[in-house]
């Protein structure tokens, strides 16, 4: 009668041997995902502007806030800098994924957006241009995102939208609401678009609040109620100084329960001499 020959059990030896085989590969892994995790904070940090310009009258700030269990950074930025002929570039964008690569090409949407508003004036060719520079890079990310330009003796304020969420804004004397402006599609999706450009004038004191999604969406809250939410919020504090507003509408992003990353630029604009 022949007996199938039963396997022969693991000694404890062998089983150690293996546990700890496994064990320098997990904190291998780990080793290595925290090292890219602290590349994007790295690249985020260095990326996003250590100070934002201001000008009389009007006075700018903004925060920044990583995802929530801290893995998920370099997809969302803000940018305020000086235009050649005096005016003010403002932008505000998120791009999709996150990590390194988010983190970099985060920091070549910025560059482009730069180089570009130097040389037009118009945000909607801002725009355009940029989509179409960032498309011949041939990465396969894209982002959504927000720029505007703002004259500060005219206090005109020109806008286009690509993809990304609308603006809230509030004034002094009671009024508020979110942005409806139409816009086009995200940058880096599709060639030749073309972004309306939108038109407000900052003449009297309020604020004017630019966000992510990560502020205003998240499992306990969508997208509308958290728009709703932060309007309500800029309201009740349009007189508040634009560094307080900052703080304020980023701990708002709390009440979505978010796990994405959030940014919130704010423009606090005084009543110009006509409007004062």
């Amino acid at each position: 009668m022949n007996r199938r020959r039963t396997p022969r059990s693991a000694s404890a030896e062998e089983l150690l041997s293996t546990l700890q085989h496994l064990t320098a590969r997990a904190r291998q892994e780990v080793g290595l995902h925290q090292a890219r995790v602290e590349l994007a904070q790295a690249l985020q940090g260095t990326m996003l502007p250590a100070t934002l310009p201001a000008f009389p009258g009007i006075r700018t700030a903004a925060r920044y806030a990583p995802a929530r269990d801290g893995l998920d950074i370099g997809g969302d930025w803000y940018d305020v800098f000086l235009l050649p002929d005096g005016a003010l570039g403002i932008a505000i964008g998120d791009v999709q994924g996150h990590d390194v690569e988010a983190a970099a090409f985060m920091g070549q949407i910025r560059i482009a957006m730069r180089a570009v508003a130097s040389t037009a004036a118009d945000p909607g060719e801002v725009m355009a241009r940029t989509n179409d520079l960032i498309l011949s890079m041939d990465s396969s990310l894209f982002a959504t995102c927000s720029f505007f330009r703002l004259d500060p003796v005219t206090r005109e304020l020109t806008g286009a939208r690509a993809g990304h969420v609308a603006g809230v804004w509030a004034t002094a004397d009671g009024r508020s609401g979110v942005t409806s402006d139409a816009g086009g599609l995200p940058l880096g999706i599709e060639t030749g678009q073309r972004y309306p450009v939108s038109r407000r004038t900052l003449d009297v004191d309020g604020a004017f609040v630019l966000l992510t999604d990560g502020v205003i969406e998240g499992p306990s809250m969508s997208i509308g109620d958290g728009l709703e939410e932060v309007r309500r919020l800029v309201s009740a504090h349009s007189g508040a100084t634009a560094e307080e507003l900052a703080d304020r509408v980023l701990r708002a992003a709390v009440l979505t329960g978010h796990e994405d990353d959030a940014a919130v630029l704010v423009l606090r604009h005084e009543a110009g001499p006509e409007g004062g």
